[in-house]
């Protein structure tokens, strides 16, 4: 096992450390994360470690992470090491080496010799993109990783008959952690939840959905009493939501044409993981049709297939692949042991079970477009948020550090400066969620509210995607700049940015400090009279 491991951990850290370097080459050596969402982490985990608030300014609270569990760990670690930007990647890098280890341990017990477990493990990590997830500075490998224990211990749990030991304990412990950590792991919970039903196995079936939902009943429950919203405000602002004053049926309808049907990323990452759930079970059935045996011998793939089904329909997905990770790692690991034929014997194992092996077939060749795309979007991503979002926070820290500013990349921003925050998309500013909630574009309303609220509250300037504000800039604000990055664009909203002034009386010294900032290279600044 150990042999396993140190090669699958070299390749995979090799990887990842020659992405590293390709990624300072073109940020003038400043480490930058993938997506501006990290650094939302990362302040909400200062401003707790060092001044006791849960928020993306140190002034007030504000429910704008999404995963309450991984921030909380930031929080310690920069109360124990201080303040540090590499913190989630240094943690990222351990949580990997990790979960490198679980999936040896739970490869090794079906596949010989070493090079079979390097390849399952491989596989696991590369058609996930956890090296992507590494350098995004998310809770998605942390995620992974505690699913990937929890399909361990549920493994061996199930082997026993579902007698309570201690991988009945530990498949618990990761439930109770897994909603904190992402709240999608609702669906996952029902699911499990919804295949004891199935077995006819009620006490556990009762016990999921508690050790699921107390610890988010719990969170909830605080942070309504804050926010008035019983979930963050990013899962509030982008969740799904059903309008039941309207046309119910037409809006579910609607829902699954296209979030389900019609959405591209669902064919990508689910698909063929399905197809070939499918046809196994289907084998089952024709060997033993006995119902609780089907479903007891595919029980971890039936509730993952729920899983996926209702993340697509209800959460997000997206073309970076971070939020469907845990997806993709956990079909693997419930699909490889039952596919040992594939990668002893390959030859004869696709002359047996032809449709079977184009399906497998069709997934590695979904490994590759992955792994290229990956490849753009690191590099691209990481020189996107450095020539935006990080110019934008060193401009902001020079001039600005403490002033009232409007945006709506919160990230950096917050993390680098002291700025008094108005986020009109919601997630950093209680003040936006409603609207956020009612509209699905900017009004009249809206306009008219952030035109009064910035003039009440001299705010000075507002930095935003004019493509955001739908035709509905606040009438005091007078856009001075634009900033337009020149690398291809990978996660960027829109590869322009505007600077407005909101303050007649310091929009002069605004337009000179723009003039006299060092922007980096890449960055086409251009004056607006």
């Amino acid at each position: 096992m150990m042999k396993s491991f140190l090669i699958t951990a070299a390749i995979f850290f090799g990887i990842c450390l020659a992405y590293i370097l390709m990624m300072l080459s073109v940020t003038e050596n400043y480490f930058t994360y993938i997506l501006d969402d990290a650094y939302i982490h990362l302040v909400v985990a200062k401003n707790f470690a060092l001044h006791g608030v849960w928020g993306v300014t140190k002034y007030a609270f504000s429910s704008s992470s999404s995963s309450p569990v991984f921030t909380f760990i930031l929080s310690i670690l920069i109360s124990v090491f201080e303040n540090h930007a590499l913190i989630p990647l240094v943690f990222n890098i351990i949580v990997c080496g990790l979960l490198i280890i679980v999936l040896t341990r739970y490869y090794s017990n079906f596949l010989h010799p070493a090079k079979h477990v390097v390849a399952a493990c491989l596989f696991t990590l590369f058609i996930s993109v956890l090296h992507v997830q590494v350098m995004s500075g998310m809770e998605h490998v942390l995620q992974v990783f505690v699913v990937a224990v929890n399909i361990y211990c549920f493994q061996h749990w199930i082997k026993g008959d579902f007698k309570m030991n201690l991988h009945a304990y530990w498949f618990y412990f990761t439930v109770l952690l897994l909603g904190l950590i992402r709240f999608e792991s609702m669906f996952y919970f029902v699911s499990l939840a919804f295949v004891f039903l199935l077995v006819r196995n009620f006490k556990n079936a009762v016990l999921v959905l508690l050790f699921g939902f107390i610890p988010i009943v719990v969170f909830g429950y605080f942070n309504y009493h804050r926010s008035g919203y019983f979930f963050p405000n990013s899962v509030v602002v982008k969740g799904t939501l059903i309008d039941f004053s309207g046309n119910v049926l037409a809006q579910i309808t609607d829902i699954i044409f296209k979030k389900l049907l019609l959405n591209i990323t669902f064919y990508k990452i689910g698909l063929f993981p399905l197809l070939i759930g499918g046809a196994l079970m289907y084998k089952d059935y024709k060997s033993k049709p006995d119902f609780r045996s089907v479903i007891s011998g595919n029980f971890l793939f039936i509730a993952f297939g729920l899983t996926l089904i209702m993340h697509c329909l209800f959460g997000e997905i997206r073309s970076i692949f971070r939020y469907e990770a845990y997806l993709l790692v956990a079909f693997s690991m419930v699909l490889v042991p039952r596919l040992l034929s594939y990668f002893i014997k390959p030859w004869s194992a696709f002359k047996t079970g032809p449709i079977i092996g184009i399906f497998i077939i069709a997934n590695a060749l979904l490994l590759i477009y992955k792994c290229n795309y990956s490849h753009a979007l690191i590099l691209n991503g990481s020189a996107n948020i450095y020539e935006q979002q990080i110019q934008s926070a060193r401009f902001l820290n020079k001039y600005y550090n403490t002033s009232k500013v409007v945006a709506n990349d919160i990230g950096a921003i917050t993390y680098f400066t002291e700025i008094h925050l108005l986020d009109f998309v919601g997630l950093g500013s209680m003040e936006l969620v409603d609207f956020k909630i009612r509209k699905k574009a900017f009004d009249d309303e809206v306009e008219e509210f952030l035109t009064d609220y910035t003039h009440d509250n001299s705010y000075q300037l507002a930095i935003a995607y004019e493509e955001w504000l739908d035709g509905h800039p606040p009438k005091n604000w007078k856009k001075v700049a634009a900033l337009e990055v020149k690398s291809d664009n990978a996660v960027l909203g829109f590869k322009r940015l505007f600077i407005y002034s909101i303050d007649p009386e310091t929009r002069n010294r605004l337009i000179e400090n723009i003039k006299d900032f060092h922007w980096n290279k890449n960055v086409t600044v251009t004056m607006i009279k």
